[in-house]
């Protein structure tokens, strides 16, 4: 089958269910990303259904559905599955309903706990049963010292459970990249020596719920970070595309581990209608349409560019990914990780 064949399938061929991260793939701050709004759109005008997955905890599902669809991407509470959503499985199965839970967080975390029948404390002098945290702009130390006190005495010594809705460590905003959820986890477990329970990506439970509850048969993820969204995706064994608009960047596309490289590697969500172009290996040569890129020991080597930087990024990571070799073996040539993509 030819490279540029009209038969050659599209990300989106055979998908029912599109389930799509936020921050960086949607929007970045209020503001909608390039080309995410109308794309999301007509892949929904085209038969597939939408679903939003989000670690970020800071909102409720009804704020965020309510964003989107000011955006412009008609979106109810139902359709967005959100890390306290996912953080509430794991409680529920440590912690009976109706005990005090300390939360450090937002309206997001805090409703979610109170619909799952806990009562919401902020202070560790009230004895919580667990400290569920997750991440919002108006977390202060005040917040992390109440969970580190709270946490004092390891769970194997007895302590109370502990429990994450995220670890991503920076999150888009419209002015740039800020400290995410794990910098603040990463305060608490500096503190206290003892590690989260982590209920969001790139964690199993929350790409199951989003499975089920769109009853999805052949599920499409899109993310823009490699170790949480993209490593997610391969361990619930969905089909993942990482979008070039968020955090994670060219270098860190050809730096991939194994578990954390994506089915599609696309430069904005309009390129979910084109044909995919098919990888092709000659002995030490990998090429993708026009752009070749040849592995000679330790050298990277770009024979040839092509017409599309999209499409020399491919070429370079399938070539290094499939040698099973970290990228500090290589030398790597400047123009392979030169970044014409869009950015937050």
């Amino acid at each position: 089958m030819g490279v540029f064949s009209r038969s050659t399938p599209t990300p989106l061929d055979g998908v029912d269910v599109v389930l799509a991260d936020l921050d960086g793939v949607v929007y970045a701050g209020a503001g909608a990303r390039p080309y995410a709004v109308e794309s999301l759109n007509a892949a929904a005008a085209a038969g597939r259904r939408l679903g939003f997955i989000t670690n970020n905890a800071s909102r409720t599902d009804a704020s965020v559905a309510s964003h989107l669809s000011e955006l412009g991407i008609p979106t109810r509470p139902e359709e967005v599955v959100t890390s306290p959503q996912a953080a509430m499985s794991l409680l529920t199965a440590r912690v009976a309903p109706g005990s005090t839970i300390l939360v450090v967080g937002g309206e997001g975390l805090v409703v979610e706990v109170e619909k799952a029948g806990y009562t919401v404390t902020r202070s560790a002098l009230d004895q919580p049963a667990a400290v569920v945290q997750g991440f919002a702009p108006e977390v202060s130390w005040k917040d992390l010292a109440e969970a580190a006190y709270a946490l004092h005495l390891p769970e194997d010594e007895g302590g109370i459970p502990w429990i994450a809705t995220n670890t991503d460590w920076t999150i888009p905003q419209a002015r740039g990249i800020a400290p995410g959820n794990g910098t603040l986890v990463s305060a608490v477990h500096t503190a206290v020596g003892r590690l989260a329970t982590v209920a969001g990506k790139p964690e199993v439970p929350i790409f199951t719920e989003a499975i089920e509850r769109f009853a999805a048969h052949k599920a499409l993820f899109i993310g823009d970070r490699l170790d949480t969204d993209i490593l997610g995706a391969n361990r619930a064994g969905i089909d993942s595309v990482l979008v070039l608009t968020g955090i994670d960047r060219p270098k860190h596309v050809l730096a991939a581990p194994a578990g954390s490289q994506p089915t599609y590697i696309l430069g904005d969500l309009r390129e979910l209608f084109e044909p995919y172009p098919q990888i092709r290996v000659r002995g030490a040569v990998t090429e993708v349409r026009g752009a070749r890129v040849r592995i000679d020991g330790a050298d990277v080597i770009i024979e040839a560019e092509g017409d599309r930087p999209v499409d020399l990024l491919r070429a370079g990571a399938a070539a290094i990914w499939a040698t099973g070799r970290q990228i500090f073996g290589f030398r790597v040539p400047e123009r392979l990780y030169a970044d014409p993509f869009l950015r937050p």
